[in-house]
């Protein structure tokens, strides 16, 4: 940090008022770019994977005309499956593209911009490390700026990275790629200006973080319900094709659709996500310079008095009860939209070999029904994992933060401050396991037993990426980011697995492709046992081993 003060205060040369507001950005830039040189890369390559592979393995699963034009008949009559996915709008591989995986590439970039402004604004006010940087001639608005800068770097490297791969492997031409590559970023960067605002009015990171994330939800459930409502076809409100109605021109997320990629693209809708990242980041520049650093318009209130908190175990549910309230309403949510468009699945597959092979493989061959299920249970259980790694990850953000050595100090030992965060962690993920579990069968209309089975044999292989994380922590801490890697990469093994045609051998690098597929399959006890044994070891090992190391200063 000693190094980043030297450089801000080395390029400091005051000219004028406005000069020195933005003194030291470019030096924050870089210090923000080599903090993220790990993260910001995978965020980056998973957003852009995610869409350019997706044309090759549509032209492999709708091989003829007939087959495309029958997803696009399907969609206009199926509104579960269009609240899920979003209206097809065109029957090329381009226009295929937009409808299977446009929505989730817009949330994916969000979610990048999001994580990279809290970071690197509150998240660094509220560890300390921004009041000594800005004890330099650090301009008062520059880690805003830096911030948002990050964030355009990152989100114009994913519209490159959209548009030259999604030209040679869509085709169609540049217009398409280039509109897709462009309403993705605009996403992202609607959503970096939100979280700067967020960031105005919290004093905690994790709040700042959480309401973000909610708004982020909220965007994508009216651009669900707005699909869900329109027939894909005539339009309701500005102009003809799928995608107009109001809900959906509401949120960001639906303004991606509407800018019609590959279906006639209309490049002024362009012009909401400018406006849009314009006016919030000017509301975001204006709170900023009303505030002193660590404060914000909302101060947190006090914490609960009384002896409420007596123990670490309860200090730890304080900490994570909005954590755990939030992905249980999200998978209660969750469950009951995937299982509302499991009647759907025949029709959506129609007679196409290649994608009933893919379902199979993700959900076992137990008939496409229970397949399907089957597959969206483990879906759930990789998101699940996600839970789990920032569960256990929290004891990485209250030692860093220096939050956690002052209760080290009293009569609570190391191995009981971690066992609190460990059974929120691990318990938490059986509670939203089986929110999901009951959502999806309240959506599906019965089979309430078998789709809450299912959900629990998913639990040692979440328990498992969870142990990980807990080991990397107790190693050091800082080798515990890399959790979010190795869950990262078992998502995207998950999801992209099957669709890829990947070896059973490269599958099985993830805990979940070991599981038995239920509902529907035969259960089998020893994988279970073995993933729960596995994850019992390693959280036994990361425990000794934060119980031997220091804690960091």
């Amino acid at each position: 940090m000693s190094a980043a003060v030297t450089a801000t205060t080395a390029e400091y040369a005051p000219r004028s008022g406005g000069d020195r507001q933005l003194a030291g950005t470019g030096a924050l830039v870089r210090l923000a770019l080599r903090r993220d040189r790990i993260t910001m890369p995978v965020w980056i390559y998973v957003v852009a994977l995610t869409v350019v592979t997706m044309p090759k393995t549509l032209e492999g699963l709708y091989d003829t005309d007939a087959e495309r034009a029958g997803v696009l008949d399907t969609m206009r009559t199926n509104s579960s499956l269009r609240a899920l996915y979003g209206p097809a709008l065109d029957d090329s591989l381009g226009g295929l593209t937009v409808w299977r995986v446009g929505a989730y590439a817009a949330v994916f970039a969000a979610a990048m911009s999001l994580l990279i402004v809290v970071r690197h604004t509150r998240d660094e006010e509220e560890s300390g490390r921004q009041e000594m940087v800005s004890a330099a001639m650090v301009g008062r608005r520059a880690p805003l700026t830096a911030a948002l800068l990050t964030a355009l770097i990152a989100n114009a490297t994913i519209a490159l990275f959209i548009t030259v791969g999604m030209a040679v492997t869509a085709g169609g031409g540049l217009a398409g790629a280039l509109a897709l590559g462009l309403a993705t970023a605009g996403a992202g960067m609607v959503f970096a200006t939100m979280a700067a605002i967020v960031a105005q009015f919290t004093e905690s990171a994790r709040l700042a973080r959480g309401a973000t994330a909610g708004l982020l939800g909220v965007a994508f459930v009216l651009r669900a319900a707005g699909d869900a409502g329109s027939d894909g076809g005539t339009s309701q409100a500005f102009g003809s094709g799928g995608g107009s109605s109001v809900l959906t021109w509401l949120s960001p997320i639906g303004w991606l659709e509407n800018t019609r990629a590959y279906a006639g693209e209309r490049w002024w809708v362009l012009l909401l996500f400018a406006a849009a990242v314009l006016a919030q980041g000017a509301a975001a520049y204006v709170l900023a310079g009303r505030r002193d650093i660590g404060m914000s318009f909302l101060p947190s209130r006090p914490g609960p008095a009384r002896g409420r908190l007596g123990s670490a175990g309860a200090l730890a549910w304080r900490l994570q009860r909005g954590s755990v309230l939030g992905w249980s309403l999200a998978f209660l949510a969750s469950g009951a939209a995937l299982g509302g468009v499991t009647n759907g699945a025949t029709d959506l597959v129609g007679g196409s070999a290649d994608t009933r092979e893919i379902i199979e493989r993700m959900g076992g061959q137990s008939g496409l029904t229970d397949a399907f299920l089957a597959a969206m249970v483990g879906m759930l259980g990789m998101v699940a994992a996600l839970y789990v790694v920032q569960a256990v990850l929290r004891m990485h953000a209250e030692e860093t933060g220096q939050r956690a050595e002052p209760v080290l100090t009293g009569a609570v030992g190391r191995l009981r401050w971690a066992a609190g965060h460990l059974v929120i962690a691990f318990g938490g993920a059986v509670l939203i396991m089986l929110l999901g579990g009951l959502g999806l069968a309240a959506g599906y209309g019965h089979d309430l037993g078998p789709i809450l089975a299912a959900c629990l044999v998913q639990l040692p292989a979440v328990w498992v990426l969870g142990a990980v994380a807990a080991l990397l922590y107790g190693l050091a801490p800082q080798a515990a980011p890399a959790g979010w890697g190795v869950a990262g990469a078992a998502l995207l093994l998950g999801w992209l697995g099957p669709a890829l045609k990947l070896p059973q051998a490269v599958m099985n690098l993830s805990p979940f492709g070991h599981l038995p597929k239920l509902p529907g399959g035969e259960m089998a006890w020893p994988p279970v046992l073995v993933l729960t044994g596995l994850a019992a070891v390693l959280v036994a090992a990361g425990l000794a081993a934060l119980r031997r190391r220091d804690l960091s200063n």
